[in-house]
């Protein structure tokens, strides 16, 4: 099973879609499992189910600092590379999604409308719901970027 379908799965076992993305690529970056789905849970939902930046997408801008920064605080040259590439793969994901906001993801046109309690998950949820797919291509576009190089 490649990547991107690892994150699917893992969203399917119901970890949230931020949790996905970088649960299936965390090892990579000399993260482990644990500490990953800690640091992403409160992502999913477009952070903390407000609906804002996606957290699918959230968790792919993650895999880019993982995979480019130093860690420095004044490595403006290192910082400048890591949003650059999280602007590219934004735009990347625009191109197939249309936006990296959650809620225009979902067709809403407010945010956060229903609280923090995170909606159930049955075949009707899966069926209307575009987050496997955002799941699945931010994977893929983490690959592009950054599976290559390591």
């Amino acid at each position: 099973m490649d990547r991107s379908e690892k994150a699917v799965e893992l969203f399917k076992s119901g970890y949230n879609c931020s949790q996905s993305v970088i649960g299936a690529y965390c090892d990579l970056f000399g993260l482990d499992f644990e500490t990953a789905m800690k640091i992403s849970e409160g992502l999913g939902g477009g952070m903390g189910r407000l609906r804002l930046t996606c957290g699918a997408v959230s968790g792919m801008f993650i895999l880019a600092g993982l995979a480019k920064s130093k860690a420095q605080p004044k490595d403006l040259k290192t910082r400048t590379e890591v949003y650059g590439l999280v602007q590219q793969m934004a735009k990347d994901f625009k191109e197939l999604h249309g936006s990296v906001i959650c809620a225009e993801l979902l067709g809403k046109n407010t945010p956060a409308d229903k609280g923090a309690v995170p909606t159930k998950r049955d075949e009707e949820f899966y069926k209307k719901r575009p987050c496997i797919s955002c799941i699945r291509d931010c994977g893929i576009i983490a690959e592009k970027y950054l599976c290559e190089e390591n």
